[in-house]
């Protein structure tokens, strides 16, 4: 940041009248900051940091961040007026401003747009145009004649100050009443105007408390006793709050009162004596603000001792600390890296410090949350999607005013305003959710909190059993530090792993839909044992697609270039790209037949055919469509470990983190989908799916079992799974990536260009990849080609792989180059209307 973003008002001389302006940062897709003038009044509000108000276009009204201030005005426009400050102090700090730019930097995208992601929506403002009566207006007086919808308009506007553009909308019943308005304007009858409202609103209660005179004149109470022995019920409230809040013994315990609901919802008291002794001024009613977080210390204690391995680890890690900034904790499934994590956070409390643990899906959460409330109690804050907008903009504003010191939270947390970051945890860092792919910023938050941490000068540690292939070439030649935890926490052993050949089995009439019998019995076995089984498909839905035997039609997305997936709960034909769905359909469109077959499985499949074939199991589906609800994920975590239900199927979502002690048996039902994938990645992610989900089982003493259903158990891959060689896959996949010119010896931008029509893509793509060639190298450039899913949400793509050399090629000139190539092509009239995405580092 340049000295114009240290620019102090206060500091000017009183007697100087000095013009500011403020450039600001707006929550939209623009390249550069936009400069506003600052009233006189509020030189002394406008800081680095604060929301402003300001008129950006001819009528749109944002909320923004001031970035700089300074004494320069901008060149080649006259700079309006900044409209209102709205906060006191800065809700962006100066080290969230750095990261931001460099987000937009690295990840070729505008500070608009990370803004927009970073801020929680409760802490952005919203406008709608208004109308009023003009101040000058008088009906009476008036020389133009009225319809009957202007006059609609004018009466309501006499009972209410002022009316959205909606409530015009719905008064009138008419869908074109913006000419009514612009008539009602030109007669000098109403006048527009924007409100801002803020979304943010804090959580209040109703709290209840006795009329102060009744507490100070003791002979006022005995008076009222007696006038409510003939009203029971009356009288039964006011003697509960007398036990509930003992004013007697402490008379300011009447001012905090007694929670209304508590009062009202109690089965043996009724909820109209309670209004009726409001309205006799009895009991009084009042709004008290609360936090939306449980502030209950009361179960706060501290963790289990560490093991002789885990303190060794925790040692290891903090002496690696005062060497090098980023430490990996390559530790296998089990072994108890959270108690170390939790050891650490402690700390860098004590130090004084902040502490980021990044977790990479919500799934994780509801059962780390639970641990680390019981050690850090109210100091602990969690941050995710599925909180509401007001809940994130609580944790927000706690991080600032120091209320939470530690912060679990998913990839959007690293945004949070920290301002003493000493610590930030990744844990399972080689997931790719940390990845966020649509919309911009298209970001890593494992890379972000690397950069963060570097910002704050804090440390960070990196946790998996099955690190990135990058992650493991940065400790393998010293960059990084490495620390290794090879033994289980406690007595438990790594489960044994048993390949399931489903050709054979196929041929031998053993495969009962898609389970073996090996499977089947296995999962009764351990059921009759009341231990508990995962299943992992890979694959929402019940069916990918649905086919009729007859012709062979295949119902496929309005949209996109993919078949529609078969969801039996819903009865409906769904598109997992754009949303597209519609009723699954009694006869084929094409021939009349009704032969029509679902073809292949999902997890809802896998879930239906089980409740078939084991009626006495209990079992419940952890996926996408399962854990839409704010606390669907909690509650299908906490009926498993309750026992409630002893099956469990799901999607990636049940192989990383979770922590079941009764879990004995895990099955992955077809592994060849995910080690056949396109892409060079795909034996990486193959080995780190089955090897997490594998360390699901036996994690209490129990030893467990994986069972593996493969098509090929030869695939070399399934011996490393098998020895737990984690090396093994490592030096395989660095040998392929160096003879092949993959990361992490290149940084890969992958370019796609969008186009409605697929000639114009086409078109756009070619040229812009000669002019790519031309500027960084033929060796450097790669395609265009078509992907595989050719069209999303109708828009035909195509896709070009750059690789930048990380020794010899500048990363900075190598984007900026990129970025006017794409600009160029995107200005001219041909492809009008084209889109051009750049994702650096694409997962």
């Amino acid at each position: 940041m340049n000295n114009q973003l240290e620019f102090n008002p206060a500091e000017l001389l009183p007697a100087e009248r000095i013009t500011l302006f403020a450039d600001v940062i707006l929550p939209l897709p623009l390249p550069k900051l936009y400069t506003y003038r600052v009233p006189f009044e509020m030189n002394d509000e406008v800081m680095v940091g604060v929301r402003v108000i300001v008129q950006f276009g001819m009528k749109k009204v944002l909320s923004c961040i001031v970035a700089a201030v300074h004494q320069n005005p901008p060149q080649g426009y006259q700079a309006k007026y900044i409209l209102e400050v709205i906060d006191e102090k800065p809700v962006v700090t100066h080290e969230q401003l750095r990261i931001f730019n460099w987000i937009a930097e690295y990840y070729m995208c505008t500070i608009g747009e990370v803004i927009n992601a970073a801020l929680p929506s409760a802490l952005k403002l919203s406008s709608e145009s208004r109308i009023q009566l003009h101040p000058q207006f008088n009906p009476e007086e008036s020389t133009f004649p009225f319809s009957t919808h202007e006059e609609k308009i004018i009466f309501a506007l006499q009972q209410n100050a002022a009316l959205t553009f909606t409530e015009v909308g719905n008064l009138l019943q008419i869908t074109h009443f913006h000419k009514i308005i612009k008539s009602l304007i030109q007669k000098q009858a109403i006048i527009i105007f924007e409100e801002i409202a803020e979304k943010y609103t804090p959580k209040i209660v109703k709290r209840l408390k006795l009329s102060p005179h009744f507490i100070h004149e003791a002979e006022l109470l005995e008076e009222l006793m007696a006038q409510l022995a003939t009203k029971p019920k009356q009288l039964d409230v006011v003697m509960y709050y007398l036990q509930q809040v003992p004013v007697y013994q402490n008379i300011h315990l009447n001012d905090k009162g007694l929670d209304k609901s508590a009062v009202v919802n109690s089965p043996h008291l009724s909820p109209s004596a309670v209004n009726s002794l409001i309205r006799k001024g009895i009991l009084e009613q009042f709004d008290v603000i609360v936090s939306r977080f449980p502030t209950d210390d009361s179960q706060k204690n501290m963790p289990s001792a560490l093991s002789g391995h885990q303190v060794t680890a925790r040692d290891e890690i903090l002496t690696l600390f005062t060497q090098k900034d980023i430490v990996l904790l390559h530790g296998i499934t089990g072994s108890g890296k959270t108690e170390v994590y939790i050891d650490l956070i402690k700390k860098a409390l004590e130090g004084g410090g902040q502490v980021l643990y990044l977790l990479p899906e919500i799934a994780l959460t509801a059962q780390i949350v639970i641990r680390l409330m019981k050690v850090f109690g109210n100091r602990l804050g969690v941050y995710h999607s599925k909180f509401s907008d007001n809940e994130r903009a609580e944790v927000w504003n706690g991080i600032l005013s120091g209320r939470f010191s530690v912060v679990v939270g998913v990839r959007s947390a690293i945004f949070l305003p920290f301002h003493n970051l000493s610590l930030i945890i990744v844990d399972e860092e080689h997931e790719s959710s940390y990845k966020q792919y649509d919309p911009s910023p298209r970001y890593n938050a494992r890379e972000v909190a690397l950069m963060l941490a570097t910002y704050h000068r804090a440390k960070t540690l990196l946790g998996s059993a099955t690190p990135s292939v990058e992650t493991y070439y940065n400790c393998r030649n010293g960059k990084w530090g490495l620390v290794t935890m090879n033994q289980r926490f406690g007595e438990a052993g790594l489960p044994d792993i048993e390949l399931i050949d489903t050709r054979r089995e196929s041929l031998k009439k053993n495969m009962f839909s898609h389970f073996s019998q090996q499977l089947l019995g296995a999962i009764e076995e351990k059921l009759k044992k009341n231990e508990q089984v995962i299943l992992f498909q890979n694959r929402r839905g019940y069916a990918p697609y649905i086919s009729c035997h007859d012709c062979a039609w295949i119902p496929k997305c309005q949209n996109c270039a993919v078949s529609l997936s078969y969801h039996k709960f819903s009865n409906e034909l769904r598109c997992h790209y754009c949303g597209y769905h519609e009723k699954m359909p009694a006869d084929c469109p094409a021939c009349g037949s009704t032969a029509l077959k679902t073809v292949g499985f999902g997890t809802e499949k896998i879930e239906d055919d089980l409740k078939y074939l084991l009626p006495d199991a209990n079992v419940q589906r952890m996926d996408l469509d399962t854990t839409k609800s704010k606390n669907a994920y909690s509650q299908i975590i906490a009926d498993f470990e309750e026992n409630k239900t002893n099956v469990l199927v799901g999607t990636q979502m049940v192989t990383k983190g979770l922590d079941f002690e009764n879990v004995s048996l895990v099955g992955i039902i077809n592994a060849d989908s995910i080690i056949n994938y396109p892409d060079f990645r795909a034996h990486e992610r193959a080995y780190q799916l089955f090897v997490q989900v594998s360390g699901r089982a036996g994690r209490k003493g129990k030893k467990g079992t994986v069972m593996i259903q493969t098509a090929n158990p030869d695939q070399p891959i399934f011996q490393k799974i098998i020895d737990n060689d984690y090396l093994a896959l490592y030096e395989h996949e660095i040998n392929e990536r160096h003879k092949y010119f993959f990361p992490p010896f290149v940084r890969v931008i992958r370019v796609t260009v969008k186009h409605l029509e697929e000639k114009i893509s086409q078109a756009a793509a070619i040229e812009l990849a000669k002019l790519l060639t031309d500027g960084l190298g033929q060796n450097h450039v790669l395609g265009p080609e078509v992907p595989y899913i050719f069209k999303i949400r109708n828009l035909f793509l195509n896709e070009i792989h750059i690789k930048l050399d990380r020794e010899h090629t500048s990363l900075k000139s190598a984007k900026l180059f990129i970025s006017e190539v794409i600009t160029q092509v995107s200005l001219k009239k041909e492809y009008k209307g084209l889109r051009v995405v750049a994702d650096v580092d694409p997962m």
